[in-house]
């Protein structure tokens, strides 16, 4: 199990206990410090301005009798000493230094000597009033000394004590002991209150302090009985374990006795002591721990009887009433069943549930990483997109619980593919993909994509069932092909697009020509969802004569487009279009209506061949759709004629075959077209009765030139058409040639330029009429 931080750890935090995060917040910058300080500090303000006062007042009293060089430099040193013992008593300190007792009683003594100075010295230069005046001064000044510094009583003792011995001094020497005794009463008086206010301080800042050990121990014991599932522990200033519960011993695995003295850091990492090989965040903890830093969060791995766990520990330092360092007071959290409930969490959304293989969101960012190191080495990786052909033919006839046992398949052979270069996923459907980290060799990666290509075309077993799939693959190199994940999987998807509009079952990399074409595909597709509603549809008609006497049976009514900004486009690039964008079946129903309406007003003997696209025979209400454009038209049922390829039979349980033969019982005819082109079976013909079958171009062309096989052909589909009572078409006809081989190999009907190119509609429908004249000839006929 990795040790690296997680952001689990941040999903299940031990939050603030209230006692242990007022103490971590203290510890980290706002230290607290004694009740003595923190009196003595508040006050020092109120003991600078008395001392500053009261040798304001003093120099007043004395400005007639001293001289005012003398006067001046005895202030000065009142207020220097005021100062130094202010200063002292503000600064800010750490909780576990000493009380600055010896300074402060050291400025005390200096500011009672500066004072000393008046009685002993000054006093005896004033007036009587004067002098008296000074002594209530003095004794005023002893009085505010020992408030403001009761909380520090040596400094004040010093300092009430040296006031009181100057002023006293004078008056015993004069000759009045009374008065003096009256001054050394005051002082007396004044020590006993420091003394009390002293002790009084010291019980507060005790009581303070063990009221917040208690508070933090009590919410931390709440914690550990309301949760049930944290453990209270503490340690010495040597981090040895104190006080050790049952709950956290049960939790370590031994006895509380055992425990009991323990380092904290080598019971967290057992086994792995002795060696040193602990986690970093044991590292971490010890770190924090001898700087006497709070933590928080910190998920641990421990070993406890051979099992990994997961813990969660916070901790902060624990202080004495004099701010001194005693330990540590921290609490652990089990977090090893949340822990693997969000990497199951997180696994889930980073891996495709049905193959196991990392999904999209994965790849992505592997991808990602793979562009960003081929652009920091100046090197290349690759995408490589994978799409399944025929997958969708296992769907439909066997269901999708075999299409699901398939996919397994299917991805536990890529895994066998890659090596640690690659890094294969599934990005949806039948759609796989391969991230390759290094791909500076173009042989390599061409190898590999033919490799996929062949492992994938391999039969499966699947339920008793051999399965036939291959796969198409398009391939795009970064960063050449894009700089970004987005650009180069777009870039890869054209080159899949490409391969997949070849047949399927190559490999094809990725040039910008490929952006280009889809381009034009995105414009044409626009333009054509307009084409119908701005008029720029029409049909043309091709015609259909008997291949004896050269009589015209009927028309193939067959799609143009024109656009005015695009001009002429060819039913090839925009008819696959309309299928892939689901245009077709509008379109399809307009050619069929406009190509009734105009057949109805022709002889009765001439037909209209409609082509029919799969996805229109796909779709249940397309019988209807027929019914009434022969019911507006007026058009009878056997002078309409749809042409359908094979490609309608590989859709399996789509009801296309039912669909047929409805159109059937409607009395519609039914043309195979291109038949022996794509995937040509008997079944076909055996399951649907088609009333004639065309033979392509290709094998016209192909038995013109003396061609062995497309002669035999084309003799066998001729034979097997008569003996099922279906005529035949050959199209493509153009050369006398072709003409005579048509006729000699029986095809009953001729279809191409040599009779005729697709017409407009004017000039289909007089040639249609002109069939009406006795006269009319084949020649007469190809004339027309």
């Amino acid at each position: 199990m990795t040790r690296d931080p997680s952001p689990l750890s941040a999903s299940v935090p031990i939050r603030a206990r209230l006692g242990l995060r007022r103490s971590a917040e203290r510890a980290a910058g706002h230290r607290e410090v004694t009740v003595e300080r923190l009196v003595a500090r508040r006050l020092a303000p109120a003991l600078l301005a008395t001392h500053l006062l009261g040798a304001g007042a003093a120099m007043a009293l004395l400005r007639d009798a001293v001289a005012l060089p003398w006067l001046i430099a005895w202030g000065a040193a009142m207020a220097a000493a005021a100062a130094t013992l202010t200063r002292i008593l503000v600064a800010r300190a750490e909780p576990e230094a000493p009380l600055p007792l010896a300074g402060a009683t050291a400025a005390a003594a200096a500011l009672a000597l500066v004072w000393a100075v008046i009685p002993l010295h000054l006093a005896a230069a004033t007036e009587p009033a004067a002098t008296h005046a000074l002594d209530l001064l003095l004794a005023t000044v002893m009085t505010a000394s020992a408030l403001t510094l009761a909380t520090l009583p040596s400094a004040a003792l010093v300092l009430v004590a040296g006031t009181a011995a100057a002023t006293a001094a004078p008056f015993a020497l004069t000759g009045r002991p009374v008065v003096a005794a009256i001054v050394v009463a005051l002082a007396l008086l004044l020590a006993a209150g420091i003394f009390s206010r002293a002790r009084a301080a010291a019980r507060i800042g005790a009581a303070e302090s063990a009221l917040r050990e208690r508070e933090a121990t009590v919410q931390l014991l709440l914690r550990d009985f309301e949760e049930g599932a944290d453990w209270l522990w503490q340690t010495d200033a040597a981090r040895r374990i104190v006080g050790a519960s049952e709950r956290f011993a049960r939790a370590c695995g031994v006895a509380a006795a055992e425990l009991e003295g323990t380092p904290l850091l080598q019971s967290l990492a057992g086994a792995d002591w002795e060696s040193a090989a602990v986690p970093d965040e044991l590292r971490l903890i010890a770190d924090k721990m001898t700087r006497r830093e709070p933590f928080s969060d910190v998920a641990l791995p421990v070993t406890v009887r051979g099992e990994t766990r997961w813990w969660q520990i916070a901790a902060a330092p624990r202080l004495d009433a004099a701010g001194r360092f005693t330990g540590y007071r921290g609490v652990v959290s089990d977090i090893t069943e949340q822990r693997a409930s969000a990497e199951r969490i997180s696994r889930m959304a980073r891996f495709d549930a049905l193959t196991g293989l990392p999904n999209r969101l994965s790849v992505n960012e592997e991808l990602t990483r793979a562009l960003s190191e081929a652009e920091r080495w100046r090197a290349r990786c690759a995408f490589m997109m994978i799409d399944l052909d025929r997958f969708k033919a296992v769907n439909d006839t066997l269901g999708h619980p075999v299409g699901d046992r398939l996919l397994r398949r299917v991805s536990e052979r890529l895994a066998e593919l890659v090596t640690e270069n690659e890094l294969i996923g599934r990005l949806g459907g039948d759609e796989f993909a391969v991230v390759v980290r290094d791909a500076s060799d173009p042989g390599r990666l061409e190898r590999l994509a033919h490799t996929i290509i062949e492992t994938l075309s391999r039969p499966y077993e699947v339920d008793q069932h051999t399965l036939y799939i291959g796969a198409s693959v398009g391939v795009a190199t970064g960063p050449r092909d894009g700089r970004t994940a987005e650009t180069l999987i777009r870039s890869a998807d054209l080159a899949l697009y490409r391969s997949k509009d070849r047949g399927g079952g190559v490999y094809h990399a990725y040039v910008p020509q490929l952006h280009l074409e889809a381009e034009e595909r995105r414009v044409i597709e626009l333009a054509l969802r307009r084409a119908l509603d701005n008029d720029e549809l029409h049909l043309a008609y091709q015609p259909v004569v008997d291949s004896r006497s050269g009589a015209v049976r009927g028309f193939e009514a067959l799609l143009r487009w024109s656009h005015p900004e695009l001009g002429d486009i060819p039913p090839a690039k925009f008819v696959p279009i309309a299928e892939e964008a689901r245009l077709i079946a509008p379109i399809g129903e307009w050619v069929l209506r406009t190509a009734c309406a105009e057949a109805a007003g022709w002889p009765d003997d001439v037909r209209v061949a409609v082509n029919v696209s799969p996805e229109q025979l796909h779709n249940p209400q397309f019988v209807g759709v027929i019914t009434d454009t022969l019911a507006r038209t007026g058009l009878p049922a056997r002078r309409l004629e749809l042409e359908v390829t094979e490609s309608v039979f590989l859709r399996e349980g789509t009801g296309a075959v039912k669909l047929l033969k409805q159109i059937l019982d409607l009395g519609v005819g039914l043309s195979l077209d291109d038949f022996g082109t794509g995937y040509s079976s008997l079944g076909y013909l055996s399951a649907t009765r088609f009333s004639s079958i065309k033979i392509d171009r290709s094998f016209v062309q192909a038995a013109s030139r003396g061609t062995a096989e497309a002669i035999a052909i084309i003799r066998a589909v001729v034979a097997m058409a008569q003996s099922m009572g279906m005529a035949t078409t050959a199209e493509g006809v153009e050369t006398e040639a072709e003409l005579r081989l048509a006729q000699e190999l029986g095809c009953g009907s001729i279809q191409g330029f040599y009779f005729g190119r697709p017409l407009p509609v004017s000039e289909a429908r007089a040639l249609a009429i002109a069939v009406r004249r006795p006269d009319a000839s084949p020649a007469a006929t190809r004339a027309a």
